[in-house]
């Protein structure tokens, strides 16, 4: 058997083969879009954009690649970057129109920032650990020993990384005179100063964070822009777990997010965001959505390590692993709490008589419901 015969657009009697051209690879990591559910049905948006198919920016000691509405249409309300950056190695101080939430995935970085009131924040973050830099405020991140990966969401699909506001370019483009004028110098020092952006560039590991902190102003901000959230438990459910982090338990964010493990053979209940768009990164394993809409819409997609999702506001999903290991994926939502409707939920708090009059329920499922209202009683 080759492997054009191991998947074919085929349901039932419906469909037919596909003897080729074809990119047997993508098929085989989306079936549900090559042999759709039947319970798919009219016409959604694409909801599945690959960080692999984003342009990748090479730079010295690092890279950057990001997925916005050029890339992800449906995208418009948030937009994301995947960045790594070798030991030692900076993105260099800048600041952006739009606020940025980020989480590291692997290693550890450096956060740096100064805010409007002078407030001087200076933490090292592992993986698992959040941050949210308001929009133009100036900040830099710089690799520690190992290196870091780590996740930028910006809360306008329209951003891109490649249009950040930087120091070196900001400098570069103010005449000499009112650099000399600014500072309080002669203009002649100013002569070296990089003609370009920098970016992302190479210096030696950062000293010791105590060390750093103790040769500056001691004027940490009121509320902290970085969360420790590798430090706090992930709440446990039958089928796995969902660290919720937003503006109950990190003051600052504008942007809220859920970190979800999801065990093989289990699911994130079916569900929908009342206030919020939702945007994806998967992180580890197999998984599939489908998103319903009105009009009787639905359509189904397939996740893997390094894929983006986004479900609009108010349309209802799940998450399904389809998988053998667990899946892991981080939620982000434009807004400032995490706020979802679960479908259980609503129909165990609705009379049963009013809720079996629509849907015609046996038994089975309204003692399921029954153990559902008496557990949220409880």
């Amino acid at each position: 058997m080759n492997k054009h015969e191991t998947i074919q657009p085929i349901r039932g009697t419906r469909g037919a083969d596909d003897p080729g051209p074809r990119n047997i690879e993508l098929d085989l990591q989306n079936p549900d879009i090559l042999i759709p559910p039947e319970t798919d049905n009219g016409s959604l948006p694409n909801l599945r954009f690959p960080f692999a198919m984003a342009h990748n920016r090479l730079e010295d000691g690092g890279w950057a690649r990001e997925v916005t509405v050029r890339e992800f249409p449906v995208a418009k309300s948030m937009a994301g970057v995947n960045m790594r950056l070798g030991p030692g190695v900076v993105r260099e101080l800048h600041w952006h129109k739009e606020a940025e939430w980020a989480y590291i995935l692997q290693g550890t970085a450096r956060l740096t920032i100064v805010d409007p009131e002078g407030n001087l924040s200076i933490d090292d973050l592992k993986p698992g650990d959040v941050w949210l830099v308001p929009a133009g405020v100036p900040h830099s991140i710089q690799g520690l020993e190992e290196g870091t990966e780590f996740l930028l969401v910006f809360d306008d699909g329209n951003f891109s990384e490649n249009e950040t506001l930087l120091i070196t370019e900001y400098m570069a483009h103010t005449p000499p005179s009112v650099l000399a004028k600014n500072f309080g110098v002669a203009s002649e020092n100013f002569a070296d100063i990089p003609k370009s952006e920098k970016y992302i560039f190479r210096l030696p590991v950062p000293a010791p964070l105590d060390a750093v902190r103790g040769l500056l102003p001691n004027s940490p901000p009121p509320l902290s822009y970085v969360f420790h959230s590798s430090e706090i438990p992930a709440a446990r459910y039958t089928g796995g777990s969902v660290k919720t982090i937003d503006a109950h338990n990190f003051p600052v964010t504008t942007l809220s997010a859920l970190i979800i493990e999801i065990e093989p053979g289990g699911m994130r209940e079916m569900h929908w965001h009342p206030d919020a768009d939702e945007w994806q990164y998967y992180i580890e394993g197999e998984a599939r959505m489908t998103v319903f809409d009105a009009t009787s819409k639905a359509r189904t997609f397939n996740y893997r390590a390094g894929d983006v999702g986004f479900v609009p506001r108010t349309l209802g999903h799940y998450i399904e692993n389809t998988g053998t290991t667990p899946v892991k994926v981080v939620n982000v939502f434009n807004s400032r709490l995490c706020t979802d409707v679960s479908l259980n939920r609503w129909m165990a708090l609705t009379p049963p008589d009013l809720v079996q009059g629509h849907l015609n329920l046996n038994e089975t499922v309204m003692k399921a419901l029954r153990q559902t209202r008496e557990a949220v009683v409880r």
